[in-house]
């Protein structure tokens, strides 16, 4: 709620408000670091920034967390530092940035639960900490690395513009703990600002238009050009998120050998039983790396908005498929081989769904159709793999022309990485070719040897251990070497455990 505009006993007397400590206060002489009219049609909160007053002392990142409960680690508003220059003329200037309560919200798209909301009294960003089941999903799509992932909770928090403190007509706590006032909310007409929001970009800051954030940021009249972030040369590896590594290897391993019995036309219970088994186990580890697993069936919710919700139904689909296909196999059923083709179907949608899921604009060395042909391609060589270590014949160029496939990819990913002129991706490639060179190269030599040499040779059936230990390591990689799109972080940040 606005804070209440009080009048003197004559007309011509300028108007008053209360301040957060009750004081009555002329609006000249101090003015609000918070709105003091109702919002009107077409309009909502925002935070403006002034990077010329700000100093870099954190006291918001203090009050934030103590107003909200976080460990240190953990920070809903975050303090970056911007430099640029050569001594003696150089240029440093400080970020405080919470959430930018952005107009197409990419943590909202991407919920597979429905736990964000746009709240339709003051256009701000909410998060439900009760239904979220803690799948990070809305981390990896926040460009601005917003939403924060707390283990300890198991469920992800984030900035809200201390909804509950404005309402009670209070600055929030970044705002009031703020010595310089550098931190203020205002109302901007989301008309307008969708027009034109370039008041919205820094240095420092990925830029406005995918979310159209509606933060305002004064900038200093004079800045250097080619300021970089403090932490530019510092690039720490990602959470490997080792659940979702065994999750999408297996639930590929399994879809593309349903394909190959499918294509081959064998009945051999043992096989469709032990393909099952690889998708249900793969769907038990998923739930490993939820905050609250205890919650996993609400994944299915947003099945028409979010592909993290697609992912889930079409992989249950394909396992209660797989179910049916394996019973009537080993029941001797008639007619039910027909079943293995819509059941790898299933499995390749399921497949599709999950590349899909890492298309993100935030993380730029995923946001590749290299990414879906990795996918598919791990399905086409381990499943076949799989069938041929059960006796199924399988053609070993088959095999080999799937690995070759994949060597291709890789080695277009890497070249991807290498030339380009985005900061992130070099910084995947960095990761890729300095801190975990020989891993790649690991990567690739069992590639080329279980893929193709030991396929052709005639020795099929022993390729598939050290193929499906080249994916796995793969699928590491994958998550480790991925660098996002994120503010400006503090020169002096604690690095990562």
């Amino acid at each position: 709620m606005p804070l209440p505009l009080l009048e003197r006993a004559t007309a011509d007397n300028p108007h008053y408000y209360l301040n957060s400590t009750g004081a009555t206060c002329r609006i000249q002489d101090e003015p609000s670091l918070i709105p003091v009219r109702a919002l009107q049609p077409g309009e909502q909160y925002r935070f403006h920034f002034d990077m010329t007053k700000c100093i870099g002392c954190k006291c918001c990142e203090v009050a934030c967390n103590e107003q909200n409960g976080n460990p240190a680690d953990i920070n809903w508003r975050r303090v970056g530092e911007i430099e640029g220059g050569s001594y003696p003329f150089t240029q440093r200037f400080y970020l405080s940035m919470g959430c930018h309560h952005c107009l197409e919200p990419a943590c909202l798209k991407g919920c597979p639960v429905d736990a964000y909301r746009k709240d339709a009294a003051t256009g701000l960003v909410l998060h439900s900490a009760e239904t979220c089941i803690g799948c990070q999903y809305c981390t990896w799509n926040c460009p601005y690395g917003v939403p924060q992932y707390n283990p300890e909770r198991g469920v992800v928090g984030k900035c809200d513009m201390c909804h509950g403190r404005l309402a009670e007509s209070r600055e929030p706590a970044c705002v009031n703990a703020c010595p310089e006032t550098a931190i203020r909310v205002e109302i901007v007409n989301i008309g307008e600002w969708r027009a034109d929001h370039q008041a919205g970009n820094a240095p420092g800051m990925p830029p406005v238009e995918p979310t159209v954030s509606t933060t305002r940021i004064t900038l200093p009249v004079t800045l250097m050009s080619g300021l970089e972030k403090a932490d530019h040369s510092r690039v720490r590896p990602e959470d490997p998120h080792w659940p979702l590594v065994v999750m999408t290897v297996l639930t590929q391993l399994s879809a593309g050998a349903f394909l190959s019995l499918a294509i081959s036309g064998v009945v051999r219970p043992i096989a469709a039983i032990a393909s099952l088994m690889m998708a249900m186990l793969a769907l038990g580890a998923s739930t490993l790396h939820l905050g609250r697993p205890a919650h996993a069936y609400r994944a299915v919710k947003m099945w028409r908005r979010s592909w993290l919700s697609r992912e889930v139904l079409l992989f249950s689909l394909f396992a209660g498929a797989a179910q049916i296909y394996a019973a009537s196999q080993l029941l001797g059923l008639p007619g039910m081989r027909a079943l293995a083709c819509p059941t790898a179907a299933l499995g390749l949608a399921g497949v599709t769904a999950s590349a899909l899921i890492y298309l993100v604009p935030a993380r730029p060395a995923w946001d590749s159709p290299l990414t879906a042909a990795d996918f598919h391609l791990t399905a086409l060589l381990l499943g076949p793999l799989f069938v041929s270590a059960l006796d199924i014949r399988v053609a070993p160029a088959i095999i080999a022309a799937a690995a070759l496939a994949q060597l291709l990819n890789q080695m277009l990913k890497l070249l991807r990485l290498t030339r380009s002129d985005a900061f992130e991706l070099r910084a995947s490639a960095r990761l890729l070719v300095n801190d975990f060179a020989w891993l790649f190269l690991l990567r690739l030599t069992l590639l080329v040897s279980a893929g193709i040499a030991v396929p052709l040779a005639g020795y099929g059936k022993f390729g598939l251990l050290p193929a499906l230990a080249g994916e796995l390591i793969s699928r590491y990689l994958f998550f480790v070497t991925v660098v996002p799109r994120n503010m400006a972080a503090s020169f002096m940040a604690k690095e990562a455990a």
